[in-house]
């Protein structure tokens, strides 16, 4: 009688353990989907060892609306500007949103493109909306966890057809907040529309985020005041270059080497780069307000567009 009962006890224990296992395992799955990452295990790891990771139609059309109509309208505060200041006879409010920018500045000076065109970080519904998209930041929880802090760096990119000052050189975007060099922060650069080499795609240089801060110095030529390396800095790590479609995305780490040549095109080469990093890091004021985009542990902390308005208010629309 004693050994058969032994061999229940093991059964029983047995059966118990499968339990206890497939509860934790079940567990694991259910927390994989309330954290709501959405890349891969082998999405990551490519990350992780290449420093950046493409994610093909990432965005639909639809989405991408919001945003674009953000630029239409900073577009028409430019041309009543310009119209206002007699740089403009007409505000080409007929033209389509691809050429009206490239057409507006057609006859400006590069001090215009400058004053204008550069880069814009206006404070528009539209632009918002896009920043706090649950698919931009299910990929970006994929590698920094569910406490999503949205970084005060991000900016709307107009590329404007054969000016200088519209090309990026070679940097690190850590270059621009060396006062959180600890801090793992992912750009998000996005297209508006499909970017291939004739308009100035995007181009990296793979597994350089391991490198540390370069000494830097600021580009002069064109008056961006880009941060820019050195030829000889760039090493003989191969150039990646990133032809894609609007609405796709590349993430990339704040180290990573890249930089965008001119815009060859006779379009407007419309792209943003938005920027997200764990809550517990600096949130760098000194660069203005980001916002908290996403918390699984405090969900009723997660910024409205109310409180994203009310923080700068200076960098409203009018």
């Amino acid at each position: 009688m004693n050994e058969p009962d032994y061999k229940y006890k093991d059964l029983i224990a047995c059966y118990y353990f499968l339990i206890f296992q497939y509860m934790m395992e079940g567990e694991i799955r259910m927390t994989n989907v309330i954290t709501g990452g959405s890349l891969t295990k082998e999405q990551i790891e490519f990350y992780n060892v290449e420093g950046y990771i493409v994610l093909p139609n990432l965005l639909t059309d639809e989405e991408l609306m919001p945003a674009r109509e953000a630029m239409n309208r900073k577009v028409s505060m430019i041309a009543d500007e310009l119209l206002q200041n007699g740089l403009i006879e007409h505000k080409l409010e007929h033209r389509p949103f691809r050429y009206r920018l490239a057409e507006l500045f057609q006859h400006l000076s590069a001090d215009d493109f400058l004053k204008y065109g550069r880069s814009w970080r206006d404070r528009i519904p539209g632009y918002f909306r896009l920043m706090s998209n649950p698919r931009i930041l299910d990929a970006v929880e994929s590698l920094i966890g569910g406490e999503v802090f949205s970084n005060p760096v991000y900016n709307v990119r107009p590329k404007i057809p054969r000016v200088a000052a519209g090309a990026v050189p070679w940097h690190q975007d850590k270059s621009y907040w060396p006062d959180a060099n600890s801090n793992p922060v992912i750009t998000v650069w996005i297209p508006l529309v499909d970017v291939n080499k004739l308009n100035g795609c995007l181009h990296i240089k793979p597994r350089t985020h391991k490198k540390r801060l370069l000494k830097w110095h600021q580009e002069t030529e064109t008056g961006t005041g880009y941060t820019s390396l050195k030829e000889s800095q760039l090493g003989k790590t191969e150039t990646v270059v990133l032809p894609m479609t609007a609405g796709s995305a590349v993430l990339f780490n704040d180290r990573c080497l890249h930089m965008s040549t001119p815009n060859l095109s006779d379009e407007v080469r419309w792209s943003v780069d938005l920027r997200y990093q764990p809550v517990d890091q600096d949130p760098m004021t000194a660069h203005g307000a980001g916002f908290l985009a996403r918390s699984r542990k405090h969900p009723e902390r997660v910024a409205t567009l109310e409180d994203w308005l009310a923080e700068r208010p200076e960098h409203r629309e009018e």
